[in-house]
């Protein structure tokens, strides 16, 4: 029995064994461990990791960092862990891995209450990269890259950064290259590998075109990347080759030749070369048949026998041109056959020939023939000559006899090999003398005048050749004054004319070329003269030679010619050559030979002299010489002139004139024409002339001025000119005077005087500026200038004021004197003041202006208008009033102010004074701050002062009230359907006032009114009336404080409106009828869209125009809020500014009434749109009542310009009320015709009210109760 002891330890000890199995069942241990993966970038990779009994937190590490229990990784947006953890699945999933993936990795589970934390084992994550980009170290990819066949080469190729290493390789189409060297070496980061690869390679011509490769790959690419490019090799072409040619070529035949050259890279360039020189450059290539071919087209001449054409190949890859020559045989015969050597000789003479001929290929050979008859040759030779040729030489030797005369020697070459002959010629000439000789001339008898032609022929008969005839002059030197024989007959026979030679003494022999004339007719020869018969030609004999074989006599023929002529010129000899003033000269006149004699003439300014014939004596060409003597005394008058000779043949009437020109020495002389005085501009040039004569010529001038000699030399403003005058540069006034000019010559010294007178601009040297004076006295503005020439209407006044007016209808008187021109004003008033401008012109430009101010001086003038007397302010010692008085005065005006009489306290600080001057018009502003009804309600009184005179003005300042009523209601314009107003407005009593027309006519039981528009014009345009009819008019002014009394009393003005003009009615003219269409113009249907399309432009035109209305209406109602907000003010003063419309001069009277400066439109209408549209904006921002732009003028004094009253009217303003009037129930039309009172709100006035009652809106009778808006609030149409 075991002890309870031992139960208790053994049940002790079980209860601890149990609890530790159950312990050892709650342990965490991995289930799945994760391996090592190896992945492609881009790829994904999962790292496995499940986990049994999983407590603690599973998180993985990367290479030390612990990367978060969370399924999506923080920070790495790529990781995330997948499965399910229930199942204890904590799988590592990295999508698109890359490089920055591959590192170690493991799986940490961390401790918890049942179990410790448990590592798995580290394992790595390899991302493999693929080669990506393949790149050549010396060429582009896809390039083409030429190399030299047979040179060698080397190829670089690289890929940079992958993983493992890239091996490379190269290709050339399907062939792997081996030469190849490689290297390996780190990349741009950790764990990547670039690779680099060399090739050498030395390509050959077949390689050409051929594509070069170079791929890369690992064992991560599927697909090797590849790169390459394409080599063009270049290798140099085959020898040429040339085609065409055959052995025999003859001249004039076209040679063409064909050059093929045969593969090259480039294909080769050809030329030709005929004896090393280039004759084409033309070439093309066949790239399908890899050849290079040109072709050689020419004419063969003699000059290319044995020439060498060569055909040239190159290209880049050749340092020599390759070459195929062929050497050329030209069969060609002789250009020309010529015979040498004279063709003439005298009759039984020896004749000696040669005849050879141009090379030739082969040579030919030469026969002589005369006429038919072949002649043997003395001697035949051969010889070489150029480009292979030979010429064949044959002389001859040959006895000529006259029969021989004109016939052909022929010279023969051939060639029975070649077929080919040709010939050259000569013609024999036998020479033989002339047989006889005779000429054709005038008889002897005849007499010519000098200048007629003449006709001689001469004629000879045989000879071999024909003769030559010469024509010579033959004049005999020993004859003068012979007599001729004019008229003579029987002296010579025919045969002695034409044969015997009349001059048997010494003669002068000339051969005569000129006129000649040669005819031949079978074997007789004429040689015809035409001669113009000259005074040498009188008793001259003329011959003619008959020439045949040398060393023959010639045969000859005479004749003797008789010419009459005229003087041949006229000498005139004087004794003295050096004349002076007063010297007796002898003058001697000879004429020249003359045929008949001449007489002598002496002529002298156109008069005949006395003088004393010498005789005649014989002359030349057999004439006669006259003479004649003439005797005067010269003075200086006669320099220069002429006196004349003339030699005159009365029998032919024609004669020779001779004349001999006087040099009288004299001193200077002035010309009668010599001008004393010069005018000139200043600021110009003027030239001082000088007429003046001298003998010699050569004069000295000396100018001097004011005593002082003028160097002219290098002065800039005096120049000494031609002539001797003088030119005087920029003039000025200084230099007008006298200018002596002193001339000397070698005869002697003169002198005058020249005198200048400078005109020049006026200028205006002084001008009373300013001129006062008094009202209704004398004023002068006197204006004083210089000017030359000085003009009686020299002088201008212009009066430079504002209006236009002339100074005549402002009696102004101009006076002008000299140099002095006078502006008078008589009776001055104020409305000569002002500025007036002197004009002084004398045609000189520029004229001169200057410009005084004539200042009328009068006392002061208070400008007493509407609403200056009146100024209303609250008394409530809070608020201000300005007091305004405005005067015009000269000299200044000085202002005071007394209040009931007594002098004003201007020390007070509730009293401000302001005085502003502006020209005539002085202004004096008073402000009382805090105006108190018990201590300021009084009557201020301005004072304007000047030492002229005084004027006051007494204002009183009040409390605000209602307006005064207007005055001065009048008719401006009537119309038959409209009135035309305008009155005068009152006082507004402090505050904005607006005016309001009433009308009635017979038939209405009351009154009609209409507010007046703008509210403060006071001119109105009264429209919708009825013509012919008596309408009563009147009107009142009403502000915020109620209405005035109508005007003038309330009595109103009564005015008939115009009749209507009736239009003329025009007869109506016949219109002829047009026949009704039988059917439509249009279709139906198109007729009724027509009218669809147009229905549908009208209803939307509508509604376009409704939202306009609309519109304009909301602005409308907006503008009357902003109105009504500035109505209710009250102005605290008088102030009116008085602006550029009040000008000096403008009286204005003591009652606003009777205002002269206003000035009121004719055309009946209201005033613009634009005024009102100013003074409705700014009221505002100005104090009530004040008119401070001036551009508006103040309402007392008109409107500027009239409008009729619907242009005016503000847009929205009636279009809102028109509902009201425009439909009228039928149930109230029985009792509208029985009371239409203005009064009623609804109802139809009678026909002919209808315009009326569309423009003015009837009211009710208008009491202003106590807190109810202010009248004028209410509208603008009551």
């Amino acid at each position: 029995m075991v002890p309870q002891g031992v139960h208790v330890l053994l049940i002790c000890f079980l209860l601890e064994l149990a609890r530790k199995d159950h312990a050892e069942n709650f342990q965490q241990a991995f289930r799945v461990e994760p391996d090592n993966i190896t992945i492609h970038e881009g790829g994904t990779a999962l790292l496995k990791c499940e986990v049994d009994n999983p407590s603690g937190i599973v998180q993985w590490v990367k290479d030390g960092l612990l990367l978060g229990p969370d399924q999506n990784i923080p920070r790495f947006p790529r990781y995330s862990m997948v499965g399910d953890p229930n199942k204890g699945q904590y799988n590592l999933q990295v999508i698109q891995s890359q490089l920055d993936d591959d590192a170690s990795y493991e799986c940490q589970v961390g401790p918890s209450e049942k179990s410790g934390g448990i590592i798995s084992c580290s394992v790595q994550l390899t991302v493999l990269i693929p080669p990506k980009r393949l790149l050549f170290m010396e060429y582009e990819a896809n390039s083409t890259v030429t190399w030299v066949a047979g040179m060698e080469y080397t190829v670089r190729c690289q890929v940079n950064d992958a993983r493992p290493p890239a091996e490379i390789a190269f290709s050339m189409g399907d062939k792997d290259l081996t030469d190849v060297t490689s290297y390996i070496q780190p990349g741009s980061g950790d764990k990547l590998f670039s690779t680099e690869a060399t090739l050498r390679i030395t390509p050959r011509s077949s390689d050409n075109k051929r594509r070069l490769t170079c791929r890369a790959s690992n064992a991560v690419a599927l697909i090797p990347v590849m790169v390459g490019f394409t080599m063009n090799i270049l290798f140099p072409p085959q020898p040429p080759h040339i085609e065409g040619y055959n052995e025999l070529i003859v001249t004039g035949k076209e040679l063409k030749l064909t050059c093929h050259s045969l593969s090259g890279n480039p294909l080769a360039t050809l030329q030709w070369l005929k004896n090393g020189e280039v004759i084409s450059t033309n070439w093309e290539t066949d790239e399908a048949n890899q050849l290079s071919r040109s072709s050689l087209s020419f004419s063969i001449k003699a000059e290319d026998n044995m020439a060498t054409v060569s055909c040239q190949a190159l290209n880049q890859v050749l340092q020599f041109p390759l070459q195929a020559s062929t050497i050329l045989n030209v069969v060609f015969p002789p250009e020309q056959v010529k015979i040498i050597g004279s063709s003439s000789t005298q009759e039984n003479k020896e004749i000696s020939l040669s005849c050879f001929t141009s090379p030739s290929n082969p040579p030919v050979f030469l026969r002589w023939w005369l006429g038919w008859k072949e002649l043997n040759a003395t001697e035949v030779t051969n010889s070489e000559a150029a480009h292979g040729g030979m010429i064949t030489v044959s002389n001859l030797t040959h006895v000529v006899h006259r029969e021989d005369n004109g016939l052909s020697l022929i010279c023969e070459a051939f060639n029975e090999a070649i077929v080919y002959t040709k010939t050259a010629s000569v013609t024999l000439r036998v020479m033989y003398p002339p047989q006889k000789i005779w000429i054709d001339v005038p008889p002897l008898e005849t007499c010519f005048r000098a200048g007629t032609e003449v006709k001689l022929t001469c004629f000879a008969s045989g000879g071999s050749p024909s003769p030559r005839l010469e024509w010579y002059k033959v004049t005999c030197t020993h004859l003068g004054g012979a007599t001729g024989m004019c008229g003579q007959q029987g002296q010579l026979s025919p045969r002695q004319s034409g044969l015997l030679q009349p001059c048997l003494g010494k003669k002068d022999i000339k051969t005569v070329r000129d006129g000649i004339t040669s005819r031949t007719s079978g074997n007789i020869v004429s040689r015809e003269l035409i001669l113009t018969l000259t005074p040498s030609d009188n008793m001259a004999t003329y011959r003619c030679n008959a020439t045949g074989v040398s060393r023959t006599p010639a045969l000859t023929a005479y004749t003797l010619l008789n010419v009459q002529f005229p003087p041949l010129h006229a000498t005139i000899t004087v004794t003295d050559k050096e004349l002076r003033r007063g010297q007796l000269v002898t003058l001697t006149c000879k004429s020249g030979s003359s045929n008949p004699p001449a007489t002598l003439t002496w002529i002298k300014d156109g008069k005949k002299l006395d003088a004393t014939n010498l005789g005649q004596k014989k002359a030349e060409y057999g004439g006669f010489s006259a003479s004649g003597r003439v005797a005067l005394r010269v003075s200086s008058a006669d320099h220069g002139k002429r006196v004349e000779c003339h030699a005159y043949s009365s029998v032919l009437s024609e004669g020779v004139n001779s004349f001999y020109q006087f040099t009288v020495l004299f001193p200077p002389e002035f010309s009668s024409e010599q001008p004393h005085i010069v005018q000139a501009v200043e600021q110009g040039s003027v030239q001082l002339p000088l007429l003046v004569s001298a003998s010699p010529p050569e004069i000295t001038y000396r100018w001097s001025f004011l005593g002082e000699v003028l160097l002219t030399e290098g002065s800039p403003r005096y120049h000494l000119r031609d002539g001797g005058s003088l030119e005087i540069w920029n003039v000025t006034r200084a230099d007008a005077g006298k200018y002596k000019i002193y001339c000397e010559n070698a005869e002697g010294h003169n002198e005058t005087t020249v005198t200048l007178d400078v005109q020049y601009a006026p200028s205006i040297r002084s001008i009373g500026d300013p001129t006062y004076v008094d009202l209704g006295g004398t004023a002068e503005i006197v204006c004083q200038a210089d000017a030359n020439p000085a003009p009686l209407n020299m002088f201008q006044w212009r009066w430079l004021g504002d209006l236009e007016s002339s100074l005549e209808e402002l009696g102004i008187v101009l006076l002008s004197e000299g140099l002095t021109g006078q502006l008078r004003v008589q009776e001055a008033q104020r409305i000569h003041a002002g500025l007036y401008e002197c004009q002084v012109d004398n045609g000189i430009s520029p004229a001169a202006r200057s410009s005084a101010r004539l200042i009328v001086r009068y006392p002061p003038e208070i400008i007493k208008g509407p609403g200056q007397r009146k100024v209303a302010a609250t008394g409530d010692g809070r608020s201000q009033a300005v007091l305004q008085c405005s005067a015009q005065g000269v000299p200044r005006v000085q202002f005071g102010w007394a209040k009931n009489g007594v002098s004003l306290d201007l020390n007070s600080p509730r009293h401000t004074v302001v005085t502003d001057h502006a020209g005539s018009l002085h202004t004096s502003t008073l402000t009382i701050a805090n105006v108190s009804a018990v201590h300021d309600y009084a009557t201020f009184t301005c004072t304007a002062s000047n030492e002229l005179g005084t004027d006051t003005l007494n204002i009183q300042l009040l409390s605000t009230s209602r307006p005064d009523p207007p005055r001065q209601l009048k008719v401006i314009g009537v119309s038959h359907n409209s009135l035309a107003l305008e009155w005068t407005p009152g006082f507004d009593g402090g505050l904005q006032q607006s005016f309001r027309v009433r009308y009635h006519w017979s038939g209405v039981p009351s009154f009609l009114y209409v507010d007046v528009f703008p509210p403060q014009s006071s001119v109105f345009t009264l429209m919708g009336l009825q013509p012919d009819t008596l309408y009563n008019v009147s009107v009142n002014a009403h502000n915020a404080l109620g209405e005035s009394d109508f005007a003038d009393g309330g009595a109103g003005l009564s005015v008939t409106t115009a009749e209507r003009m009736q239009e003329p009615i025009d007869k109506e003219t016949e219109i002829p009828l047009i026949p009704e269409p039988e059917s439509p113009l249009l279709p139906f249907p198109i007729i009724i869209l027509l009218g669809a399309l147009g229905g549908l432009l009208i209803f939307s035109n509508l509604f376009f125009l409704g939202c306009l209305l609309r519109r304009r209406q909301a602005q409308d109602l907006k503008e009357d809020e902003t109105r009504g907000a500035s109505k209710g003010k009250v102005r605290f003063g008088n102030s009116y500014t008085v602006c550029s419309w009040l000008k000096p001069g403008a009286r204005l009277e003591e009652h606003s009434s009777e205002i002269s400066s206003t000035k009121m439109s004719t055309s009946g209408s209201a005033a613009t749109t634009e005024t009102w549209s100013q003074l409705g904006h700014q009221a505002d921002r100005e104090r009530v009542g004040s008119i401070t732009d001036c551009n508006i003028l103040p309402p007392w004094l008109g409107s500027p310009e009239p409008h009729e009253y619907e242009e005016v009217r503000l847009s929205g303003q009636y279009e809102k009320l028109a509902p009201l009037y425009e439909v009228w129930p039928p149930k109230e039309e029985q009792w509208i015709h029985e009371y239409a009172s203005p009064y009623q709100q609804s109802g139809r006035l009678p026909a002919g009210y209808a315009e009326a009652v569309q423009m003015y809106d009837p009211v009710a009778d208008y009491l202003l109760l106590e807190g109810e808006v202010p009248f004028e609030e209410k509208g603008e149409l009551v």
